[in-house]
């Protein structure tokens, strides 16, 4: 039988790229009722019309994480919290700290008392692997609530709940990513906007990381953070792939632009997946690397492959795989 079928489930930010993929992918379980909590009303009527024949499953409950007392009310009765609600963009959370303080760091410590108080099963919270020795507001601030998740085992006293992250890298085609953006500048500009050719970034398709999501929830004991092996991807080579799938898609003539701008504040060149420390206590997998919880002496697992290791992966993906992916998830 399904992890999730009869389940209640709340996911925060679903109307969110992950948020509505989840749900896509959730109602497949067939779960008693979903939850959609977020603030966009135009975005819940999309989803409304879209999912209209899953009316009876769905909810859309405007709300923001900000109001700790709205999430309690949202999660009366639920199973499962999937927690994707963010300020994700890093020049908006740059420009606005604060009100990136609010939401991903207040909102997250509301989202797990909210939990703690109506005895939810499991709460599980999309990080980023900007949370690594961050050098941004958005990556200081997920880094926070990273931190925030793992400790909420620790201070939930008796309570039941079970908290974890998972970690990602870009999400191929969300809102914000620049897979949409080089195609729209290709098509009205006849150019696309670089900041580094050389950026490197680890990147994931929406379905990677909704597998990883769903696999994370069940296999989560507690206060782990969990980080998919994702292969890294050169920003040059993503904007040249790009380019030529567009240019042959819509017939369009040689003479695509390239305009570098250099690096945004707060921009990293190289990402990371782990710090040092993390990956002297990772247990690798084959799918993932799982980071036990400090706070707990969950330190050994017993339904893992495990294989302690130092090694990141930082292989760059190869332009074929990379164009194969862009076709599958019909990116471009």
């Amino acid at each position: 039988m399904s992890f999730y079928k009869d389940k209640k489930i709340l996911i925060t930010g679903g109307t969110g790229t992950i948020g509505y993929h989840l749900t896509k992918r959730l109602l497949a379980d067939n779960p008693k009722v979903i939850r959609i909590f977020s603030r966009d009303e135009f975005k819940q009527f999309e989803m409304a019309q879209e999912f209209q024949g899953y009316a009876t499953q769905l909810r859309f409950l405007i709300g923001d994480v900000r109001d700790q007392e709205r999430l309690t009310r949202a999660m009366e009765g639920i199973d499962y919290v999937f927690h994707c609600a963010a300020m994700k963009h890093v020049p908006a959370c740059e420009y606005n700290p604060f009100e990136a303080v609010q939401t991903n760091v207040v909102g997250t410590q509301n989202v797990i008392q909210a939990a703690i108080t109506n005895g939810v099963k499991k709460v599980l919270f999309t990080s980023t692997d900007k949370a690594i020795s961050p050098t941004n507001t958005y990556g200081a601030t997920k880094l926070t609530a990273e931190r925030l998740i793992s400790a909420a085992e620790y201070q939930k006293g008796p309570k039941n709940t079970t908290f974890s992250s998972v970690r990602f890298g870009n999400v191929m085609g969300s809102r914000g990513s620049v897979i949409p953006l080089f195609k729209k500048q290709i098509l009205e500009k006849g150019m696309v906007t670089l900041t580094d050719p050389d950026m490197l970034r680890y990147m994931m398709t929406p379905t990677q990381a909704i597998e990883l999501i769903l696999k994370a929830n069940e296999l989560s004991e507690g206060g782990e953070v969990f980080v998919l092996k994702m292969p890294v991807v050169r920003l040059g080579d993503l904007a040249d792939v790009i380019i030529e799938m567009v240019r042959s898609k819509y017939q369009l003539s040689d003479g695509i632009l390239l305009n570098v701008i250099g690096i945004r504040p707060g921009e990293k060149r190289i990402e990371e997946l782990m710090t040092y420390d993390e990956q002297t206590i990772a247990i690798e997998t084959d799918e993932m690397f799982v980071i036990p919880s400090l706070f707990t002496d969950k330190r050994k697992r017993t339904d893992f492959e495990i294989s302690n290791s130092n090694n990141e992966s930082q292989n760059i993906i190869a332009r074929s795989i990379l164009e194969d992916w862009l076709i599958t998830e019909h990116l471009v």
